[in-house]
């Protein structure tokens, strides 16, 4: 696979010339939108301040910027599907072939959601999925498969109005281990102390009855950024090396997101948090920012990296 400056220097030599066609699309898009939000928002207060004039209703003015919240999102989406379309195309596949060539993209599909049930990592079960950005593939012969996913929540309040809340949103991927494993084990971020200290953390994470049983190890390093869940201590521990949770540690530290890892069955799967979409082209900055380019470029090369970072390709088990 190949290395971050080495997909940095792809990104700007071999794909300069599209990037250049595309940072003109780009801000004639800017423009647009700029435009047609101004005429966006003239009209929709006017619409908001009539209505409002006639009923004086707190209600209604709050109806009205759902509303103008919610049908501005759809223009904006409208008016960015070509740009978004041609970019992930002309930028995203390229860099995902540059990496390894076994790999497929396909950009309107995600994670299937039984993946993510499938995890544990999660306790509430989504009600709605939603993703993209799919890739799927083999690196050094392991099948891996990520891609952006969002898993929400419904509620309804007293008056049966609906709203809806984020269980997760970033990548998520998913790899063959090299052992299948009889229980479950679950390595979350650890909330609970770094927010409540370790006596009144300490015991919520001992009595969180969503989850299986806690398990205490013996790496102070790894017990200060995650707290671990399993059905078999003994497992757990197993799986958990001190190479293992090393390992863990410093892709925490790499990808500074909220990073959650489960080993059910014969898979591992990863959860990173990042609360957008990561492979969206930039449509209010441009694309010939090296900060720019080195977000894709570090985010397709932190997804694959999994493989020779976990060294899942080594017979650290045999397979049962």
């Amino acid at each position: 696979m190949k290395s971050t400056s080495q997909l940095t220097d792809f990104y700007y030599k071999t794909l300069y010339p599209t990037l250049q066609e595309l940072e003109k699309d780009r801000k004639q898009l800017r423009y647009r939108i700029i435009m047609v939000g101004i005429f966006y928002t003239l009209i929709a207060a006017a619409i908001i301040a009539s209505f409002f004039s006639t009923t004086a209703s707190f209600d209604v003015l709050a109806f009205g910027g759902i509303a103008y919240i919610g049908v501005g999102s759809f223009i904006y989406k409208f008016l960015i599907k070509d740009y978004t379309s041609e970019f992930k195309e002309k930028v995203i596949k390229p860099l995902i072939n540059a990496l390894d060539e076994k790999l497929n993209y396909t950009p309107s599909l995600s994670i299937p959601a039984q993946h993510f049930t499938r995890s544990k990592l999660f306790t509430s079960t989504p009600d709605r999925t939603s993703g993209n950005d799919y890739v799927r593939g083999k690196i050094d012969d392991i099948n891996i498969e990520f891609s952006d996913f969002h898993a929400e929540k419904e509620h309804r309040d007293s008056k049966g109005r609906t709203s809806w809340s984020t269980i997760f949103q970033g990548l998520f991927i998913v790899a063959e281990f090299n052992k299948n494993f009889k229980g479950s084990t679950v390595v979350l971020p650890d909330t609970a102390q770094s927010t409540f200290g370790d006596l009144i953390g300490g015991w919520l994470q001992s009595n969180n009855i969503s989850r299986d049983e806690l398990v205490r190890m013996d790496n102070a390093a790894f017990e200060e950024e995650f707290v671990v869940y399993a059905t078999d201590q003994v497992e757990a521990r197993y799986i958990l090396s001190h190479t293992l949770m090393q390992k863990l540690i410093g892709y925490q530290k790499r990808t500074k997101h909220p990073l959650y890892v489960s080993f059910n069955r014969k898979n591992i799967h990863i959860a990173i948090a990042y609360n957008k979409d990561l492979f969206e082209p930039s449509v209010f900055h441009s694309l010939l920012k090296y900060k720019i380019a080195m977000e894709y470029v570090q985010t397709l090369h932190l997804a694959i990296g999994i493989v020779e970072e976990l060294k899942l390709n080594q017979k650290l088990w045999s397979k049962l």
